[in-house]
């Protein structure tokens, strides 16, 4: 019942957006969302819970602090920019006058119910938690998420400072936490949910590690890293040298 109530309040909130993004004619708006999204299923939850013991307390922090950073991030770095390309070439190519009502599907609705799917493991921790008494796994899980949040967030910074600096136009962040991974941030992110879905395993929630799973597929073979990587391939001037030095997911130190 509870999945099914926070189901009800996400399609809800993507219709919002949806229609908000209608006139302004941008359905870019729902990236900054991701975030958010979470932290709306994860704080349902957490309402809807007759008893709140510690680990529940503990996620809800945490999945706060990741999700609005996230979308924070996200609105900024989007604020003032066009419509993301991905979303202008679907325009052209369903048009205009049949975009408008196609995006509520190819969009929001699928966003929605992904948020839905990635967060299973959130569902387990709040529906199967049954005393205040953490256990290793907990601890491992926290362990894992700060690592996850500090590679995800100073990726994100470096990459920002980065970007800021005309010199640096044209050329690759080999530097910081760059030169390690070719992707911090992605990495950090498949991190933090490997720790949600710890979590769910420390409350007795197995099957829900799925949603983990589901993260961290996207990350590396969808809208993450492959994507990513197909285009700096094309745009950018030394990136094959790049990736032979460089580990794309998990770090470690470049080769020679």
């Amino acid at each position: 019942m509870n999945f099914v109530i926070a189901l009800s309040v996400i399609l809800f909130l993507m219709a919002i957006l949806w229609l908000i993004s209608i006139p302004i004619k941008n359905v870019s708006i729902v990236d900054a969302f991701w975030g958010m999204g979470f932290v709306v299923v994860n704080v349902t939850y957490f309402i809807l819970e007759p008893l709140i013991f510690t680990r529940n307390i503990i996620v809800l922090i945490l999945v706060s602090i990741w999700g609005i950073r996230l979308s924070a991030y996200l609105f900024k770095r989007n604020y003032g920019k066009p419509e993301d390309f991905r979303y202008q070439e679907f325009r052209r190519n369903y048009g205009e006058d049949r975009y408008w009502w196609f995006s509520f599907f190819q969009v929001f609705i699928l966003q929605g119910s992904l948020i839905m799917i990635v967060s299973l493991p959130l569902f387990g921790i709040h529906g199967e938690t049954s005393s205040n008494e953490l256990n290793s796994i907990d601890y491992i899980a926290l362990l894992c998420w700060c690592i996850g949040f500090l590679f995800e967030s100073v990726g994100d910074y470096q990459l920002t400072k980065f970007k800021k600096n005309p010199a640096n136009k044209g050329t690759i962040l080999k530097t910081g936490l760059w030169r390690y991974t070719r992707h911090p941030n992605y990495f950090g992110d498949a991190t933090v949910w490997l720790s949600f879905g710890l979590f769910s395993i420390a409350s007795g929630g197995y099957w829900h590690i799925i949603g983990a799973f589901a993260m961290i597929y996207l990350i590396i073979k969808i809208s993450g890293v492959a994507l990513l990587e197909k285009t700096l391939n094309k745009t950018k001037p030394g990136y094959k040298e790049y990736i032979e030095s460089t580990n794309a997911f998990i770090p470690w130190f470049p080769k020679k």
